[in-house]
């Protein structure tokens, strides 16, 4: 999209450190925290909520490495609660360790519901509200900026919005320079919130009006983005959508759609196409599978497994795509299964490098999968095996090696257990008969396999399984159904994913093996040939 010098901004508020945290299976080191936050540093966001340093000792550590940190975008922000009731801020606890965490900026937040004051503060409405403007006051003596969250707002606005309103001005006239209307509950819908933020700006006055959006309702996004069309330019939000129950607005949803869709500046110039990037690392650092499915940065987003859909892209690439996936650092796929036509693997080959597959090898291609997913195979995760299809079709296809005979043994001695496995292969022309022990069956498998190839290909030592997935296809069938083995591979450099399936497990997990090896091998072996 064609930069605009005019182009409104929204400040991102992200809080995948603090709220995000709360995840169920989360749990981030302090260095955990410090890695996320330099890349959400580099993304561009404007502030980044490290915690709460009153509530335990590894917020409290974060804080204390990030002041001695340079941070090139963002402003880090410690998050805390107004000052409990009876108390003067200056003699709580918690607010005093929003003012030793060492921020340029605070967050804190307050109750805006009539039940929640009652009901779980058990105070008064007036010494709430006074809650709210003595702690924002005191921490604006203290030097703080301050960006004042009013919890459960939505739900306090349908309450009693005379009131739920009373708490914001108490906030505004303490001195916050944000107010954050924060569905906390996540049970709001997009016309209740763009209808009460709207109330909100009529009456607030000049003061910037934010959103914090929960999931629960699955319309943390849409939320977000209706209560900017009412005029909202703050939006809280998390990296995956990470967050407590259902998790938080989802910023790798949110923001594409503020710059691509609403035209608004969310992240500096040239940024967005960090995104995808910053999705993957967060949920590596949170030891959380990406979601592939996800808009925008999920490796499926801009994924083509119709036919018709992928020969209609290779016309035009807007016919099944509503953006440039490039433009959020994502790339177009294409996906080969048993509903693919002669297009898809076409575009595949293309797609994996290899060149001159032309439409009758592309038909040919189609029936093998077809008949090879009818046994249990599935290629659509698996494009190393898809290219090997294409490549063993061709008539000049020589491979790597050939699998003469293997066998697997499996013992316990005591409480110990042992696998052991012997393969015969034929390579170049020549047998070669490995043994190998394992921790099991596969593992052993796996073992002998490389000690047979590496003599010939030394690069073997950098290949690893990155991840070994089996699936029971037909479980009705008990033990002897059907079984189908992923194998996710990485050599430090590249990433490639490979199938096999078979009644056998030992079968199954051969012919991924295999397929692995050979797929990123065979290359190295025609460049040294092409050498000599």
């Amino acid at each position: 999209m064609p930069e605009k010098k005019s182009r409104p901004s929204v400040e991102i508020f992200d809080t995948t450190l603090r709220d995000g945290a709360q995840t169920e299976g989360i749990s981030y080191s302090a260095d955990d925290k410090l890695r996320i936050a330099r890349k959400l540093d580099e993304l561009g966001v404007t502030f980044i909520e490290g915690g709460w340093p009153g509530s335990n000792p590894k917020d409290a550590a974060f804080f204390e490495q990030a002041r001695t940190m340079q941070w090139q975008h963002a402003k880090i922000v410690a998050f805390g609660a107004t000052r409990r009731a009876g108390l003067k801020p200056g003699d709580d606890p918690s607010v005093r360790a929003l003012v030793d965490a060492g921020t340029e900026v605070c967050a804190i937040f307050g109750k805006s519901s009539v039940l929640q004051v009652k009901e779980v503060l058990r105070t008064t409405l007036e010494e709430n509200r006074k809650m709210v403007e003595d702690t924002v006051a005191y921490l604006r003596g203290q030097g703080k900026r301050v960006i004042y969250d009013a919890e459960h707002f939505f739900d306090g606005y349908r309450l009693d919005a005379a009131y739920a309103l009373q708490t914001l001005q108490a906030a505004v006239k303490g001195g916050a320079e944000t107010i954050v209307l924060c569905d906390t509950n996540g049970g709001s819908l997009p016309w209740q919130v763009e209808a009460a933020v709207t109330d909100v700006i009529a009456k607030l006055g000049p003061v910037p009006v934010g959103i914090h959006a929960h999931d629960d309702t699955g319309c943390g996004v849409a939320n977000s983005l209706a209560a900017v069309k009412a005029g909202a330019r703050h939006v809280q939000g998390t990296i995956n959508g990470y967050g407590e129950r259902c998790g938080n607005a989802n910023l790798c949803v949110v923001i594409p759609n503020l710059e691509l869709k609403l035209n608004l500046r969310a992240l500096p110039a040239g940024a967005l196409a960090r995104l995808h990037e910053v999705a993957r690392f967060t949920a590596e650092v949170a030891n959380f599978a990406p979601n592939e499915h996800m808009a925008y940065v999920g490796n499926s987003a801009f994924a083509h497994k119709a036919g018709v859909h992928v020969s209609a892209m290779q016309r035009h690439p807007d016919a099944y795509q509503h953006i440039d996936p490039t433009l959020v650092g994502n790339a177009m796929r294409v996906v080969v299964s048993e509903l693919s036509g002669r297009a898809n693997v076409v575009s595949k080959a293309s797609e994996l490098g290899l060149q001159d597959v032309d439409a009758a090898t592309g038909a040919k291609v189609v029936e093998l999968i077809k008949a090879k997913e009818h046994e249990g195979f599935s290629f659509e995760a698996a494009e190393a095996s898809v290219s090997l299809l294409v490549r063993r079709i061709s008539p000049d296809y020589q491979p790597l090696f050939t699998l003469l005979d293997y066998r697997g043994m499996v013992s316990r001695h005591g409480a110990r257990t042992m696998a052991e496995a012997t393969i015969k292969l034929s390579i170049g022309g020549h047998e070669v008969h490995t043994a190998a022990e394992g921790n099991g069956p596969v593992n052993a498998f796996d073992m002998a396999l490389r000690k047979a190839l590496t003599p010939l290909f030394p690069q073997v030592k950098d290949i690893s399984l990155s991840d070994y997935k089996v699936r029971i296809l037909n479980s009705n069938s008990g033990t002897g159904a059907v079984t189908r083995v992923l194998i996710d591979w990485h050599d430090g450099v590249r990433r490639w994913s490979t199938v096999g399936a078979g009644t056998n497990i030992l079968d199954a997990t051969w012919l991924a093996l295999a397929d692995g090896y050979e797929f990123i091998l065979t290359p190295a072996r025609q460049a040294a040939a092409a050498h000599d």
